[in-house]
């Protein structure tokens, strides 16, 4: 099938941009497990009014305006550790907007409990962080001292006289920078795509799938490729090669591996059916200014953070509490593990969530109550964060 470009062959690189619409180096680190890449990008659309005599539409000059759209899905993988974030780490900095914090590990003293953790030194831990230990992540709620902390949520054993593991925690900050999107074909003689200023809307993590799953998507600064680049696009003399191209083998996580911890006081919920968080940035594109064909930067508005999800009904006090909260419009904390292994743990934490009133599902065999988009709060850039262990 000489010609033909197969679409398993195919490679995905992720970046950080130091400048918006500069192309950021990547390496072989920087390779992750994509599921799928859409790219589009759309001339804008005019409209000639002059009379030329006749209905044929006449063309426009080019120099015409791009608009650059994205969206990629990528599954969760096994971190390594250390002071490097996962391959994908980049995105969630985008999505969220603050630099990732890294955290050593640490001993946890004789006086630890499951929600207290009373470390035999200074932790360095803030508000937001996350530890792990015995396969499992939870967050810092509350800094109590230089040697303790509070947990959002309680570890299933107290972990005192153990080691806890190294984390990377991502959170919300005021602005957010661009990455840039490498789409790298094999034959080499294949047509090379390259996103610049690639800019996180929306992102979104999916619960109780075939394996957990991230989803990030919005809009670009330009998209690039091989065959019609030319000097000075995206900041690049020639258009970059591919790093060397090593043997990857991604551990993917089952998407039914994980814990849930809801309500007013965090309780365990093994009912969960399916969740999803999302994040919409309200990105607005600076592409109207005089000048220039590509958008120049970006400007984000309020951020809006949200979860849904589904769960059966039950009579336990837990349950009720939830549905509680709802209708008195109370705010409740909103904590999803993924993932069970040390190596293989993401963690995500919203402090306090407004569960909307669930909508009733009785098309099973057991009623399903469905809380859809319930909007998460905060004080200043608080309102979730992203973790992996």
């Amino acid at each position: 099938m000489g010609g033909y470009v197969l679409s398993y062959d195919n490679r995905y690189y992720v970046a950080l941009e130091e400048e918006f619409g500069r192309a950021g180096a990547v390496s072989a680190a920087s390779r992750f497990p994509g599921i799928k890449l859409t790219a589009r990008q759309r001339s804008e659309q005019r409209e000639r009014r002059d009379k030329s005599g006749s209905r044929t539409f006449m063309g426009l000059a080019p120099g015409h305006r791009r608009r650059t759209e994205y969206g990629v899905q990528l599954y969760m993988t096994e971190w390594a550790g250390g002071q490097a974030g996962p391959a994908y780490g980049p995105f969630f900095q985008a999505g969220l907007g603050a630099a990732p914090k890294f955290w050593a590990g640490g001993v946890a003293g004789s006086g630890s409990t499951a929600s207290r953790i009373q470390f035999s030194g200074p932790h360095g831990l803030t508000p937001g962080q996350a530890v792990a230990a015995g396969g499992e992540i939870r967050f810092v709620a509350a800094v109590l001292d230089a040697q303790t902390v509070q947990l959002a949520a309680p570890f299933s054993v107290s972990p005192a006289g153990g080691t806890l593991s190294g984390t990377v925690t991502y959170g919300p900050g005021r602005e957010l920078p661009s990455v840039s999107i490498y789409d790298y074909w094999g034959p080499s003689a294949a047509v090379q795509r390259l996103l610049c200023g690639a800019m996180v809307d929306r992102l979104r993590i999916k619960v109780n799938a075939d394996f957990h799953e991230f989803e990030f998507s919005g809009p670009a600064a330009d998209l690039l490729d091989s065959s019609s680049f030319e000097s000075g696009e995206g900041g690049l003399e020639q258009y970059p090669q591919e790093p060397a191209v090593e043997a990857a083998s991604f551990s993917v996580i089952p998407g039914n591996l994980g814990q849930a911890w809801m309500g007013p006081e965090p309780a365990q919920f093994f009912t969960v059916t399916e969740a999803e968080v999302e994040v919409d940035n309200d990105i607005e594109m600076r592409s109207r200014e005089f000048g220039s064909t590509t958008p120049r930067g970006a400007s984000p508005g309020i951020r809006r953070v949200a979860v849904s999800f589904s769960l059966y009904a039950a009579t336990d006090a837990a349950t009720k509490a939830l549905y509680q909260a709802a209708r008195q419009y109370s705010p409740v904390s909103v904590m999803l593990q993924l993932g069970q292994q040390a190596g293989q743990l993401c963690g995500v934490y919203l402090k306090s969530v407004v569960p909307e009133v669930p909508e009733f599902d009785d098309s099973g065999r057991r009623l399903e109550w469905k809380f859809s988009s319930s909007r998460a709060q905060g004080t200043v850039d608080d309102e979730i964060y992203v973790a992996f262990g």
